[in-house]
């Protein structure tokens, strides 16, 4: 039996996420804003039945599901991290391209860290692992860890991601036909209905 539908939730707002700052390994708790952002994400998620619930192990993300309600069912799986930034940690991409001008992270990668074949490697066995799922799964995780999941799953290839956005505290949702039922929907929107499986 194949996935009703994967809900893709990015945390809620780090001090570093609010300046542009790439964070992987840096362990971040969330602001009061990201905090109020995760608060809302359970009031925007109130009557969605998930079936399962996937966590990256960082700090950001297990906040994020504890306050939006979600980390009763929560299973941490430490193939949600984040791309691992190496060299870049820290830096926001403008400074980047100061030394590396035609730098793209989905072409080029990381320095000491993920070049985008290791991450799409590792996203398209995450995605192996959700197809056999039943029901509703949410993965709560990072910013270009599910863009990159949303363009995998799509069949895109990796460059693709560029051009998929994502907010924090964000909702988005792929369909287990290979769909996109929705994308970067946040708290100001209207609440989010997902069917039963």
């Amino acid at each position: 039996m194949k996935a009703a539908r994967i809900c893709l939730i990015r945390h809620g707002e780090t001090e570093w996420s609010r300046l542009g700052r790439h964070t992987s390994v840096t362990d971040l708790p969330l602001t009061p804003t990201g905090e109020a952002q995760a608060r809302q994400l359970g009031a925007q998620l109130d009557g969605v039945r998930f079936d399962q619930v996937w966590c990256s192990p960082r700090r950001r993300a297990r906040e994020t599901c504890r306050l939006a309600g979600l980390d009763g069912q929560a299973v941490v799986d430490s193939e949600l991290r984040e791309w691992d930034y190496g060299d870049y940690e820290g830096l926001r991409s403008v400074e980047i391209r100061k030394k590396v001008p035609d730098w793209n992270l989905f072409l080029d990668g990381c320095p000491g860290g993920d070049s985008p074949e290791q991450m799409m490697a590792r996203l398209d066995a995450v995605i192996a692992r959700l197809r056999l799922l039943p029901g509703n799964t949410a993965v709560v995780a990072h910013g270009h860890f599910l863009r990159v999941l949303g363009v995998r799953w799509l069949g895109l290839p990796i460059t693709a991601a560029e051009q998929f956005l994502l907010g924090t505290a964000s909702v988005s949702v792929l369909g287990e036909d290979g769909s996109l039922h929705l994308w970067n929907h946040t708290a100001d929107a209207v609440s989010l209905t997902l069917p039963s499986a």
